[in-house]
């Protein structure tokens, strides 16, 4: 009998689609608002980002470094 569910191979442990994504952000200035944790939601820009966190940049406000598992989601922000 076989079992359901193995294939044999499993799913990628890193796809590179949020890094792409994030560089998307960044090279069309695209306004975001990331939900954090805490419930406090932030609009600005991304102008940075590494392993462990993003940069926004934010005209009303100081420009914050967000830790991303501080960060229960990231939306694009309408025009």
């Amino acid at each position: 009998m076989t079992k359901q569910g193995k294939s044999g191979t499993r799913a990628p442990e890193q796809t590179f689609e949020e890094v792409r994504y994030l560089k998307h952000l960044i090279q069309n200035a695209i306004p975001v608002r990331v939900r954090l944790g805490s419930g406090e939601e932030v609009k600005g820009i991304i102008e940075y980002y590494d392993h462990s966190f993003i940069r926004i940049t934010r005209t009303d406000a100081p420009n914050l470094f967000i830790f991303k598992h501080d960060i229960l989601y990231l939306v694009e922000e309408g025009s």
